[in-house]
């Protein structure tokens, strides 16, 4: 099968969340089982940097007469990756007015977005459509899978040209849904009548994320969790009822880990690697890591952590509302991640307040994220959702314990430590049910419980990192959905 994926990220070339961690391991996994995929990328300059031997395959103009190029290459592999896992090619569009300017991928430096996203990732869709229409001559694909709102026009231009060739679209995060004012439908190539509730339009908006639910042939999450609870009213933002619609086609396939990248006993990032039958070596990991951060250095205190996006939607404030008595507990803190200004603000304040207790590193840093699941005793993820979240997975492979929500992705990888899960050996982490800080400092209470108890954390610690994380069940998965939506002769919305 020949696969083309689509995706506004790709690591290590640019990240900015979960997303990237997906689109950068999907295509290497699914190579064993006879996929060939093929990323297709905007011409960041990232993106750019990380295409080696780039060739020209041709050049076109948007239906808003754009002028872009399309590159082919070779994508650089992560550190340390082997070589027998080199040999991905993909796709860049190459347009400097779109992709090459200051700021993030998505947003100005003082964090606007900006203003053309709407064309920038309008073009991306467009060109997939037409390499799915044989753009590249020496290459065509059977099946183009988009990944969240930036590809959400994907399966839109293939329907608008006629296309058979079938779309996947997947769900990382329904919260972002890529919406636009009305204005900005014209001149993106599609037709005007499709302006409308049963297509494209969301409330007077035009909606890149309803127009990947309405058209794509099959639609899949990142947990079979997540899957159910965007069908409701309570977590479908304004979609459910398109997604209910829709359920027949709606999968849900839970998110792995790249090993290649994401593995203690050979991860080049930590000071001293270490495995599940050698636990006691991660406390060089923590004594580094309370160094390097200005946390006091003692091992008896339980080193709680935060790698996220600084958001709402991440459950932070429980976090900020809880950091008195947990500090007071004898516990510290380290959180690291940037976001909501205010969020920010009030992080770095506790960490003035409680010097040697709490630590705050603003932004994002890869190589720190590895030490701090390396060397942290606890990854807190108190999400109000999570479609699956990656973060606890790293915190389980790593044996920084999960304090999770019981919500999408987090309820579908982490077992809560109770009296029955402790004696069969199935427990993982600690869970809590109900966005309410109660919940959530009980939660760290047991978690705390836990920590004084060496053998149950230890087992813990254990049970996590010997289940199964990498991608090889979720590849398979991809590969048979892959081989029903080629097999199917049904194509949905407009087509």
């Amino acid at each position: 099968m020949q696969i083309l994926q689509v995706s506004a990220e790709y690591f290590p070339l640019l990240k900015t969340g979960g997303l990237a961690d997906v689109a950068g391991a999907l295509p290497q996994a699914l190579q064993p089982l006879g996929c060939e995929v093929r990323p297709l990328l905007p011409g960041f300059a990232a993106m750019l940097d990380g295409l080696a031997e780039p060739v020209e395959v041709g050049r076109c103009l948007t239906p808003w007469s754009q002028p872009l190029r399309l590159l082919r290459g070779w994508l650089r592999e992560p550190a340390g990756a082997s070589s027998a896992s080199a040999g991905i090619q993909a796709y860049v569009v190459e347009s400097a007015e779109l992709y090459l300017r200051p700021g993030g991928p998505y947003e100005t430096p003082d964090k606007q977005p900006h203003a053309d996203n709407q064309r920038r990732f309008a073009a991306l869709c467009w060109v997939a459509a037409r390499l799915a229409e044989g753009f590249d001559p020496s290459w065509r694909p059977d099946l183009v899978h988009g990944h969240d709102w930036h590809a959400g026009l994907v399966p839109a231009y293939l329907a608008a040209a006629g296309s058979r060739v079938p779309c996947l679209f997947t769900v990382h995060n329904l919260a972002y849904q890529g919406l636009f004012p009305r204005a900005d439908y014209e001149g993106l190539g599609l037709p005007a009548h499709w302006f409308r509730p049963e297509g494209l339009e969301f409330y007077g908006q035009l909606s890149f994320m309803k127009a990947g639910l309405y058209y794509a042939d099959r639609l899949s999450t990142v947990s079979p969790s997540y899957a159910r609870e965007i069908q409701s009213p309570e977590f479908g933002c304004g979609l459910d009822g398109l997604l209910r619609h829709r359920q027949t086609v709606l999968s849900g396939i839970l998110n792995g880990i790249d090993e290649r990248v994401w593995n203690p006993l050979h991860d080049p990032h930590l000071p001293v690697n270490y495995g599940s039958d050698s636990l006691e070596l991660r406390a060089g990991n923590k004594a580094a890591l309370q160094a390097e951060l200005g946390l006091e250095v003692r091992p008896e205190l339980p080193l709680f952590t935060v790698v996220s996006r600084l958001t709402e939607q991440k459950g932070l404030p429980l976090v900020l509302a809880g950091c008195e008595a947990l500090v007071r507990q004898g516990a510290q803190l380290l959180v690291l991640g940037g976001g909501d200004q205010a969020l920010e603000a009030a992080f770095a304040a506790k960490a003035a307040q409680h010097p040697g207790r709490v630590a705050v590193r603003l932004g994002y840093d890869e190589a720190l994220s590895h030490r701090i699941f390396g060397g942290g005793d606890v990854t807190l993820v108190p999400s109000r959702f999570e479609p699956c979240g990656l973060t606890q997975l790293y915190g389980l492979a790593y044996g920084c314990l999960p304090l999770v929500r019981r919500v999408g992705g987090l309820a579908d990888t982490v077992t809560d430590a109770d009296l029955v899960t402790l004696d069969e050996g199935q427990a993982s982490g600690v869970v809590f049910d109900r966005m309410e800080q109660g919940d959530f400092d009980h939660a760290v209470r047991r978690m705390l419980a836990l920590y004084r108890r060496p053998a149950d954390w230890r087992q813990l610690q254990q049970t996590g990192m010997r289940q199964p994380l990498h991608w090889g069940d979720a590849a398979a998965r991809y590969q048979a959905l892959y081989r029903v939506m080629l097999n199917s002769t049904t194509l949905a919305g407009g087509r």
